[in-house]
């Protein structure tokens, strides 16, 4: 079993597993209470609050969230993944985007991250006194709670760019079985992720098991909210001081396939800043995001050849690929998962430096500083491309280059569509080698209704309040 910096005492997990646990049965809003124990007395010193947030950040390991779902969505309803025409029905409806009230899938996400919610929700408001190890659970569960509100209001509602006062998300922050709440607009829950965050950093660690929330893990949480915001300004220095101070080092071209194939949570601060730990009893079997592209498993999803063609031979991330499998032929494979046949299979990498430089280039471009955006976008080519002089673009093409390294370096990792959601920019699959059928579209227009996932039927016919509040076109 995987070692990380936390323990925990074995009875009192499993206590807070009883205690904590919430029927998958019901949705979010018709949901028992945690248990017949009240707060104060379920969480009545350190060691229940650390069982109580072991058993929170086990619920990011969910399929529904970081366990496949939330990763796989964002390439396969954009440009980088194809599901095969030998398929076990998995995930069509997000292939072929075309989802309803009733879509299975989009329920899940929703119900899995509300479970998060309420359980990070318990630690916040327990009446335990703080105490420097009580106050970091705290900001730990405010660290969750903020990622997950973050999660639903980009699959649920529209860019905060594009409408800032549109409808969002409930935020539900204390526990009420009665609460029927309406919608936030998407400013109030990017406000309330703000918030979550800043209170967060101001009293976490920097020194902690990859698995766990750090400040720096924080922070480069906070610097992509402000990167999704348009708050260019704000992103670039939250970016910064992670690079400048955080201790933290990039992967050399050399590193970058071992770093893939490691399946141990990482405390030497080379490059995962905050991972979802699996580890051989904690995880979610062939539920897993890496059963899903490894040809032994389903071997499902693949990649788009038209993104294959978009790597040198000299990049050392396409040896993160292979073009065959021994089911389905010519494919070009997803190989940035490799430990699927392992009984501790891959962790799940939520937040990482690459991405901070990234982010810190983009933000400089916008901030009207493309020297500093090129210094931070060669940083990382460099590092994946040793035959690559590095870019000197600008203008427009500048901002394409920062983007298309973003699809590259972050692939497989549920970044792309939203990349191009944030920019208001149509989805446009290429379709080399017929990876898609004809009922699948080639093209997604930025103001295709079925661009934001549904509120659920379930949901609306359990809360009156809000079902005048369903997404246009549904």
């Amino acid at each position: 079993m995987k070692s990380q910096n936390r323990p925990i005492n074995i009875f009192v997990g499993l206590l807070a597993l009883c205690i904590f646990s919430v029927s998958c049965r019901k949705e979010f809003l018709e949901l028992e209470p945690y248990s017949d124990v009240p707060v104060d007395i379920a969480i009545s010193n350190e060691a229940d609050m650390s069982a109580a947030l072991n058993g929170t950040y086990a619920t990011l390991r969910s399929t529904n969230l970081f366990g496949r779902t939330i990763p796989l969505f964002a390439d396969l309803v954009a440009d980088n993944v194809y599901i095969s025409a030998i398929n076990s029905n998995r995930y069509l409806d997000f292939f072929q985007v075309n989802y309803t009230v009733a879509n299975g899938n989009a329920s899940a996400i929703w119900r899995a991250a509300y479970t998060a919610i309420l359980r990070a929700n318990n630690i916040i408001n327990s009446e335990l006194a703080n105490t420097g190890k009580v106050e970091e659970y705290r900001s730990e569960a405010r660290a969750i709670r903020a990622l997950m509100y973050f999660e639903l209001v980009k699959h649920f509602a529209k860019p905060y760019q594009i409408d800032p006062s549109g409808l969002g998300v409930p935020i539900v922050l204390t526990y009420d079985i009665k609460l029927k709440p309406t919608r936030n607009t998407i400013a109030e829950v990017y406000a309330q992720i703000e918030d979550d965050l800043t209170q967060a950093i101001a009293h976490l660690g920097d020194d902690n098991s990859s698995g766990f929330f750090t400040s720096y893990a924080a922070k480069a949480l906070l610097a992509r909210m402000h990167l999704y915001k348009g708050e260019w300004a704000d992103a670039l220095a939250t970016s910064q001081d992670i690079i400048n101070n955080s201790g933290y080092s990039l992967l050399s071209s050399g590193q970058v396939v071992d770093f893939w194939a490691r399946n141990t949570p990482r405390t030497d601060k080379v490059e995962v800043l905050f991972e979802v730990v699996f580890d051989a009893v904690q995880n979610a079997g062939i539920d897993a995001l890496d059963y899903f592209y490894d040809q032994q498993g389903y071997g499902d999803a693949l990649a788009a050849d038209a993104f294959y063609a978009t790597f040198t031979a000299t990049d050392v991330r396409r040896q993160l690929f292979l073009t065959s499998s021994p089911i389905r032929g010519d494919v070009k494979v997803v190989n940035k998962y490799p430990n699927s046949s392992s009984a501790d299979p891959d962790e799940f990498k939520v937040l990482r430096l690459s991405e901070v430089y990234l982010n810190a280039a983009e933000a400089a471009f916008h901030s009207g500083n493309e020297t500093l955006a090129l210094e931070y976008l060669n940083e990382i080519v460099n590092n994946r491309d040793p035959a690559f002089a590095g870019y000197s673009s600008s203008g427009q093409a500048l901002l394409n280059d920062i983007l298309n390294e973003r699809r590259k370096e972050l692939a497989f990792e549920g970044q792309r569509y939203w990349d191009l959601t944030r920019y208001n920019r149509d989805v446009s699959r290429v379709n080399l080698s017929d990876n898609y059928p004809g009922n699948v579209p080639l093209t997604i227009p930025a103001n295709n209704f079925r661009r934001m996932l549904p509120m659920l039927q379930s949901e609306l016919d359990a809360n009156p309040n809000i079902r005048s509040q369903q997404n246009p076109g549904y």
